[in-house]
């Protein structure tokens, strides 16, 4: 796997000595692993990194398009079922701790209206503004947000009234 055009690294490692001190142990190497196996690793990681990168951009550009996608890269490791696989596995277990994220907030939220409402009358929640059941808050903000509604329809209706404001050419009047 060659690069099209070679980059400028930056000097140095590129991940932290400790994370892959913990991949060597994990994959049975000493617990104190030698500084050059580190570095060693180091490159290899960061090699494949850049390489599948190219690859997923040459699969995006063969597909006329400036930004790689996830597929792009689905598809540059459909030779390698292995690692093909794994990428699914972890894309799918991101998919599902999403909604689970999602599902979680929104019964939250559910649980704090519900228990406010069960109290009944005007009661506070999180936001601090005292609602009643079903109510908007206070009278105020209410006749606040019902003249800038009025203000917004009525400025719609003075613009329909000039002919201007259309979307095509053909509907534009000038004055």
């Amino acid at each position: 796997m060659a690069e099209p055009r070679m980059r400028l690294r930056q000097k140095g490692q590129q991940f932290p000595t400790s994370d892959l001190e913990a991949f060597l142990i994990a994959f049975g190497d000493d617990d104190n692993p030698l500084p050059e196996t580190v570095k060693v690793l180091d490159e290899i990681i960061t090699d494949f990194i850049i390489e599948t990168s190219h690859e997923a951009a040459q699969c995006a550009h063969y597909s006329r398009r400036a930004k790689i996608k996830v597929d792009d890269y689905k598809f540059m490791l459909r030779r390698d079922s292995a690692k093909l696989g794994r990428v699914s596995e972890l894309l799918d277990l991101d998919k599902d701790l999403k909604n689970k994220r999602k599902a979680f907030n929104t019964d939250e939220g559910a649980v704090v209206k519900d228990t406010a409402g069960e109290k009944g009358g005007k009661e506070k929640d999180k936001g601090g503004k005292g609602e009643e059941k079903g109510g908007r808050g206070d009278k105020a903000e209410e006749d606040g947000e019902r003249g800038e509604g009025e203000e917004r329809r009525k400025k719609k209706k003075r613009r329909k009234e000039r002919g201007g404001g259309g979307d095509d050419a053909g509907t534009v009047t000038s004055f």
